[in-house]
């Protein structure tokens, strides 16, 4: 059984292990669920992601967690915080909400489930004041997301860490404050 920093109805969040590897792995070698990066992630690179995310959990105490279904203990990815420090053309470092999910768990509510409770557990626990998300401007689905959990479309920039590609390189950035923000 895991232990989890937060639920929601049917996800729990939770720090990552090592364990995860091969679970990621596979997640983030999915071309569909990749669709909206540079690429999908070998092994190693999933290993680097998730230490990335264990190293951001300690020195900021929050990250993109692990999220699993709570009823079978299953990984399907990740729903979480994360602190962003590149220059996006407004307000840096900020704190962007983000999902990465297995295709069998997509059109089942769970990104929005586990952003929304994502916010909760940020404005309520972490004491944020503002949170960001950030996706490509031809993802509608996870725009989609954004819209849902109350987020309003704050502007466009060309992400600095993908500009070259030109596919993927203009990106929306959605914003919600804890004025904004309904529980």
């Amino acid at each position: 059984m895991s232990t989890y920093l937060f639920t929601s109805s049917r996800l729990g969040f939770r720090e990552w292990k090592i364990s995860d590897l091969a679970a990621m792995a596979e997640i983030s070698a999915d071309k569909e669920v990749m669709e909206f990066f540079p690429s999908t992630l070998s092994k190693d690179q999933t290993e680097e992601f998730i230490t990335k995310r264990q190293n951001k959990f300690t020195k900021n105490g929050f990250c993109y967690y692990a999220a699993e279904i709570i009823e079978t203990n299953e990984l399907i990815g990740f729903i979480g915080l994360s602190r962003q420090e590149y220059d996006a053309g407004f307000e840096t470092p900020f704190v962007d909400i983000g999902w990465r999910l297995k295709k069998s768990s997509w059109f089942k509510g769970y990104a929005t489930e586990g952003a929304k409770r994502s916010l909760e557990y940020g404005f309520k626990t972490l004491k944020l004041k503002t949170i960001y998300a950030i996706t490509p401007s031809l993802n509608t689905m996870s725009t989609h997301v954004m819209d849902k959990i109350g987020m309003v479309k704050h502007t466009k920039f060309i992400h600095p860490s993908i500009a070259d590609d030109s596919n993927l390189k203009e990106c929306l950035a959605y914003k919600i404050t804890l004025e904004e923000w309904k529980d």
